[in-house]
């Protein structure tokens, strides 16, 4: 604990304090603070020994002890105003993103709530410009959430806690079971409920539920799609397979390429 946290400052310790704080706005660092009373205790001794002073070695083992008192409070003092310095900067920068994303999201809900009421008071249908208009600002709207979310998953340095297999698979498979309909089948064998897995439950989740949408979009008609979760020696396996008829030639070099897309048909589709 900081010697100044535990004692009241002495008349020396208040003039070191201030001194501290003088040199952090000069912009000095703290190895410079200590290495300021250094200089101040050898012109001391230097001064003695020019002039020939008697300097007795209690009052030495004094100055010495005042020295250490004054570098103590001005190196707490000046490590308090710079640890201050760096949160007050980083709540600027939060405030500032958190400013800039406010205004992002009321410009995209102020055009899509103005693109909606133009639809009810005109009633044209919604493939027309102003319904495409209406898409943007809500992909928008969408873009922006998701960043926010990537920024503060990002800084977080909490440890993700270990979340069970099997209800995370029960999870993704009544998500899966509305979309199945009668198109298909969905198989989703039991799991092991001694498995675990640490992580972002909900963005593995979404993960998933993106994989099986393909899956049942894309399987034959009457075919089932296959949910399986289990462990391997060294990872646990969660597979998705399906009965699309495979990929084109080809197809497997492009598939993975930013913002590209396989149809049934082996056309490209640019995403925005």
């Amino acid at each position: 604990m900081p010697r100044a946290a535990t004692r009241a400052l002495s008349e020396i310790g208040v003039s070191a304090a201030a001194h501290g704080k003088e040199l952090l706005e000069l912009g000095f660092t703290v190895d410079q603070v200590v290495h300021d009373y250094g200089d101040l205790c050898q012109a001391i001794t230097d001064l003695a020994f020019e002039r020939d002073a008697v300097f007795p070695t209690a009052e030495f083992r004094t100055l010495n002890r005042c020295l250490d008192n004054a570098i103590a409070d001005a190196v707490t003092e000046f490590s308090r105003l710079r640890e201050l310095g760096v949160i007050m900067d980083q709540h600027a920068a939060a405030n500032e993103r958190l400013g800039f994303l406010v205004h992002e999201l009321r410009n995209a809900l102020g055009t899509a709530t103005l693109a909606v009421g133009a639809l009810e008071l005109s009633g044209m249908p919604i493939t027309g410009a102003t319904g495409a208009l209406l898409k943007r600002s809500l992909l928008s709207l969408q873009g922006l959430i998701e960043r926010s979310l990537e920024d503060v998953r990002r800084s977080a340095v909490v440890e993700q806690p270990v979340f069970d297999v099997a209800g995370f698979i029960e999870d993704a498979r009544g998500e899966a079971q509305l979309a199945a309909g009668v198109h298909c089948q969905l198989d989703v064998p039991a799991v092991d409920p001694s498995l675990g897995i640490r992580g972002d439950r909900e963005l593995l989740l979404a993960a998933l539920g993106n994989l099986m949408q393909n899956a049942l979009k894309f399987t034959q008609a009457g075919t089932t799609v296959r949910l399986h979760a289990y462990a391997s020696p060294r990872h646990i396996q969660i597979d998705v397979a399906d009965h699309c008829g495979g990929l084109a030639r080809g197809s497997a070099e492009e598939m993975f390429m930013p913002f590209r897309q396989r149809s049934s048909e082996n056309q490209d589709s640019a995403w925005a």
